[in-house]
């Protein structure tokens, strides 16, 4: 496969004014995309425009980059729909339900205000192929050039998107359930669920109480949100609700707190999905995870006699590995959590309601549940080098992890990989002895630094 010069695991990213997110060439950027995801499109009737929906989170940099890819878009011949903010899986469906060729969501996900990217889904509200984003980089290096003004796209905001998309994820919660009785926190990461998750939650009859819901363009994902979850932790026992539900700033990563200020992350979410589903006999098939899942989540699901599989860490192969095998369920530790009977995308409101599902039928609280799967520790060192080396064939490596594997003796995991974005190992070692894995991650990284250091 050939190296992509923009495309990264999750679309385009990086820091605001520096390229490639600047204004320039997100224009080239919305007419290659414009010429590239309509070719491929089959059903648009003779002589129509093709469209193209764009959503975008609550960062500042978003109405400026919005306006460059409209231009782009625009000058390919292509209509624009403009949702304003919303959450990524929002657009995934929006994309469907509104029959666009293709969806846009500009978005830095977790990461700080300063920076942004863009995201792509097709017509299906998938995450695009490879190939598509491939033929998308040739056609930037095309001069760019202007329909003619008869055929030039226009743009229109769709003024009920939110409305639509709270609608849709209330659908995929039983009709003969409801949230009566459940005080919950939610924290919106001051991102793009700020007004679709409390109302969804609210609608459905629980009490809320909303942080993280300001967003002001500079404060995205600043000491809230699923990545910083102590803010959580700390409403959930001062509002002594019974749980508290976390959201990342394009809102599809989630995290949990039970009553007693424990967070849940997305190996033990996946985990009580599962049993839920597994105790109904709706479970089909198995449960995807990725090579960062913890040991633990793998070991309860053989235990109760259900498939695992890993993929590579990234939401995108956890649902490659799905469709390969025509499962419904599989997530990340970071909670992306897929449930591909309610939605084509990974989507936080969507599987934190099936978790809620699962705790009203199984009458515990979300404690009790938590305490069902005890994760095994995990140590993981990054170390810092430019030297290149071949982590599989290093004689002395592979002797310490080796030996590693051979003292965990089935009840832990080795895992040693470079990193695709820095110049770093990851040494990672769990297993059920904290003292244990924490000695054989040294020894590792003492192995791995060695080797990176001589000559």
């Amino acid at each position: 496969m050939m190296t992509k010069k923009y495309f990264g695991t999750d679309g385009i990213r990086g820091k605001v004014g520096q390229y490639p997110i600047t204004p320039d060439f997100l224009m080239r950027l919305g007419y290659a995309a414009g010429k590239v995801l309509t070719s491929v499109s089959s059903n648009l009737a003779k002589g129509a425009h093709p469209a193209v929906l764009i959503g975008k989170d609550t960062r500042i940099s978003g109405y400026m980059l919005e306006a460059a890819l409209e231009a782009g878009l625009s000058a390919a011949g292509v209509d624009v729909l403009l949702t304003g903010p919303m959450p990524t899986p929002a657009v995934a469906y929006l994309t469907r339900a509104l029959r666009a060729q293709a969806g846009i969501v500009i978005s830095a996900s977790h990461n700080p205000y300063d920076d942004n990217g863009i995201k792509f889904f097709s017509s299906e509200g998938a995450k695009l192929g490879d190939d598509i984003e491939h033929a998308i980089e040739a056609e930037l290096d095309q001069p760019m050039q202007v329909m003619e003004s008869a055929m030039l796209g226009k743009a229109r905001r769709i003024d009920d998107a939110a409305g639509r998309y709270i609608e849709f994820c209330k659908s995929t919660f039983p009709n003969d359930m409801d949230l009566r009785g459940l005080k919950i926190v939610l924290d919106c990461a001051h991102g793009a669920t700020y007004h679709v998750a409390p109302n969804v939650f609210h609608e459905l009859g629980a009490e809320i109480v909303a942080i993280g819901n300001k967003p002001n363009g500079l404060n995205i994902n600043e000491q809230v949100g699923s990545t910083h979850p102590q803010a959580l932790q700390q409403a959930v026992l001062q509002h002594q609700a019974d749980l508290g539900i976390a959201f990342d700033g394009d809102g599809d990563r989630v995290m949990m707190v039970d009553a007693e200020g424990n967070l849940l992350d997305g190996d033990q979410l996946l985990y009580i999905i599962a049993m839920g589903l597994h105790a109904k006999g709706e479970l089909k098939g198995g449960v995807a995870g990725t090579l960062m899942t913890n040991l633990a989540l793998e070991h309860g699901l053989q235990k109760n006699h259900i498939p695992f599989a890993r993929a590579k860490v990234g939401d995108r192969y956890v649902l490659e590995l799905l469709n390969q095998k025509k499962w419904l369920l599989g997530g990340e530790n970071s909670g992306h959590i897929l449930t591909l009977d309610k939605h084509s995308s990974g989507d936080a409101i969507i599987a934190a309601l099936q978790v809620l599902h699962a705790l009203i039928l199984s009458g515990k609280t979300l404690a009790a549940l938590r305490g069902q799967l005890v994760l095994y520790p995990q140590v993981l060192i990054n170390i810092v080098t430019n030297k290149k080396i071949d982590l599989d064939s290093h004689e002395q490596i592979q002797a310490a992890v080796k030996a590693a594997e051979l003292v965990l003796a089935g009840r832990g995991r080795v895992l040693l990989r470079a990193s695709g974005t820095e110049p770093k190992i990851r040494v990672m070692v769990e297993g059920e002895d904290a003292v244990l894995v924490q000695s054989l991650a040294e020894t590792i990284t003492l192995a791995v630094k060695i080797a990176t250091t001589t000559h």
